[in-house]
Formats: structure tokens, sequence, C-alpha cells
């Protein structure tokens, strides 16, 4: 459809060695999110990508950053896809398959934050007020590890503020759509809102 497609490596990615993974830690909403800032305005500036025109996508990790980087960064991107992403840290303590494995719970403490008040400040549900982005939050009805939970705060939180969004679950599918057609109904509404908000084809 003619998209140029940036995927980025930030810190915190698995098999660049231990060291750049941990990197990461403690930097869910901060120099994370810088390097995926740094690699839009890298597009930008190489003459791939339209300034006007930037839309952030991801699934999981991913679809915190994408929120994330429209909180953070309200006036470099015009969409965010949000998919099977966590928006509610603390709530995600709860609800997700984490909770069963101590050794889990002690992981997503160290990637994240040790304290309730500490992943409050990094939960994109407290952050919504000034998103100028245009939304699509999809998530998996079956999804244990950020559950539907995730998605449900995220649109309470976005209706208070009188945030306009569109919206898609598969009832089937879990943490990352595998049905045929699940799969297909997800990408022509990605293509649609795409093409509504980047001006595509």
């Amino acid at each position: 459809r003619g998209y140029a497609v940036l995927q980025m490596n930030y810190r915190g990615s698995s098999g660049y060695g231990a060291d750049f993974e941990q990197k990461g830690y403690g930097e869910w909403a901060g120099k994370i999110i810088d390097d995926i800032t740094d690699g839009a305005r890298w597009s930008v500036a190489q003459g791939i990508a339209d300034p006007k025109r930037l839309c952030i996508a991801g699934w999981s990790y991913g679809g915190y950053a994408a929120l994330m980087s429209v909180i953070r960064e309200p006036n470099l991107y015009r969409c965010a896809v949000g998919a099977a992403g966590a928006y509610d840290l603390n709530l995600l303590l709860k609800d997700s398959d984490l909770k069963v494995s101590k050794s889990a719970q002690l992981y997503w403490q160290d990637s994240t934050a040790k304290t309730a008040e500490e992943r409050a400040e990094l939960s994109p549900v407290n952050h919504v007020d000034g998103i100028k982005a245009a939304l699509f939050i999809v998530h998996g009805e079956r999804d244990i590890r950020t559950p539907v939970s995730q998605a449900k705060a995220l649109r309470a939180a976005l209706d208070k503020a009188g945030k306009r969004y569109e919206w898609h679950l598969e009832e089937s599918e879990g943490h990352g759509f595998f049905n045929q057609a699940s799969r297909v109904r997800y990408f022509e509404l990605l293509e649609a809102f795409l093409a509504k908000n980047l001006g595509g084809h």
C-alpha cells in the first residue's frame, strides 16, 4: 500500500545479549520510548517518512509503547494502534498469568517498576488527556498475558476524557491472532484505519 515501515530494536529487545536487554529495565515509558521517537524522527530526516503522516503500531509491549508514544509525543504521530497492549500496569499484575509465578512477578517488577505508585505513573490509562492521535484499540477476549481488562480499562479512561477511538475485539483469540479469519479481519480493519488517517489507498 506504499507505507514505509520501521521496526525498532529498541533497548530492552531480546536477541542482542543480556546487557542490551537489561538496559530496558525500568525504561518502559522512558528511554525505550526515546529510542522509538529517535527512530521516527530519523525516518523523517532521511526523507523516508512524511512528518505529517506518521502512525505507530504494536502488539503486547508494542501496544503499550504505541499509546505511551502518542502521550509523550502528541504532535509527532497522526495515529496509533494498540494491540494486546498493557495499559494499566497495576491491574496487569493482578489479572495476568504472571500472578501464578513468583519469578515472573519479580521479573515484571524489575522490568517495569517496583512500587504501585511508580507503576501507576507508567500506565497509559492515567495520561490519556493529552492524546491527539487517532486510536485503534485491538484485543483478544481470551488473552491471559495482557487480559482484555487492559483494553477495557483504557477504553474507560478514553471515554472519561472524551477521546475518540476505534475498537475491535476477537472473541476466540488470545495474546496474538492466529486464526486466519481473525488475522484477515484485523488486517482489513487496520488497512482501513491507516487509509483514513494517513491518506493512503
